[in-house]
């Protein structure tokens, strides 16, 4: 009986001994991962004010990856520094997270040149000797040479623009419409070269663009006058290189089917200020 009883006894020790053992692995090994996950999070350092390259010798020395998001003018902060990061100062990240870092160039010393009538290639070259980006590029159809720029985005000598970027409205021959059906986006009241890279990325063109003047107050008519013989419509005027140009009517309306391909005609006006 009291061997029986000794070896129960010696049993449930090397149980519990081997339960207390698994308990421990299983706690170092929690202990281990955890070391490991939170040991490779670092917090970003605020990185404003100082060069690309002593934000990028920070970022490395964490860890981290410095990426150049974007490049803005400045009144405030001088040429070269960072503007801006994301994620903010003092976010914990995981090892080799990257940072977007905003460049400051300065302020603005650069006038925007006229492009209108430019080559794409022309306008390019001249953009990047003035240190200038070539933004957008949207198409419109229009007559003549292809590639040739009807209007540009900001305007020619604009001030006071945040970023070194020159977007382009190009003109483009016509092409063979394709059988894919899809639905008119709305174009009214967006400038003409908003109008045109939103039905150029719909994969439509542009086919006319007519200028509608506001109609002239109406007079009294005598009761014995003949009534005026009705006035011709205007044909469709060219499309115009003006990016003050606004959209006030569309065909097809927005909500149409159409194929991509098809022409759009638009109804533009001017800003009386602008217009020459």
């Amino acid at each position: 009986m009291k061997v029986r009883l000794r070896a129960i006894n010696r049993f449930f020790n090397l149980v519990l001994g081997a339960l207390a053992m698994f308990a421990v692995a299983l706690t170092s090994a929690f202990i281990s991962m955890r070391l490991a996950i939170h040991g490779r999070e670092v917090k970003v350092p605020n990185l404003i004010g100082h060069t690309l390259a002593d934000a990028g010798d920070q970022a490395r020395h964490l860890g981290l990856r410095l990426t150049l998001e974007d490049r803005f003018y400045s009144s405030n902060t001088a040429r070269g520094l960072v503007l801006g990061q994301s994620p903010p100062p003092g976010t914990t990240v995981r090892h080799q997270y990257a940072v977007r870092v905003t460049e400051s160039l300065g302020p603005q010393q650069v006038a925007v040149p006229n492009l209108m009538g430019e080559s794409e290639r022309t306008a390019s070259i001249n953009l990047h000797r003035l240190s200038l980006d070539l933004g957008t590029l949207a198409y419109m159809q229009a007559p003549g040479e292809p590639g040739i720029v009807l209007a540009q985005t900001p305007g020619p000598n604009a001030s006071g623009i945040d970023r070194p970027r020159v977007s382009l409205l190009l003109s483009q021959p016509e092409e063979t419409a394709s059988a894919a059906a899809i639905v008119m986006p709305s174009l009214v009241g967006l400038p003409l070269m908003s109008a045109a890279a939103r039905a150029s990325a719909a994969g439509l063109r542009i086919a006319s663009a007519e200028e509608v003047k506001p109609a002239a107050p109406a007079t009294a008519t005598p009761a014995t006058a003949q009534p005026a013989a009705p006035t011709p419509a205007a044909p469709a005027a060219p499309v115009p290189g003006n990016s003050t140009a606004t959209v006030v009517a569309q065909t097809p309306p927005a909500g149409y089917r159409v194929a991509k391909g098809d022409p759009v005609h638009l109804s533009i006006t001017y800003q009386e200020q602008t217009k020459k």
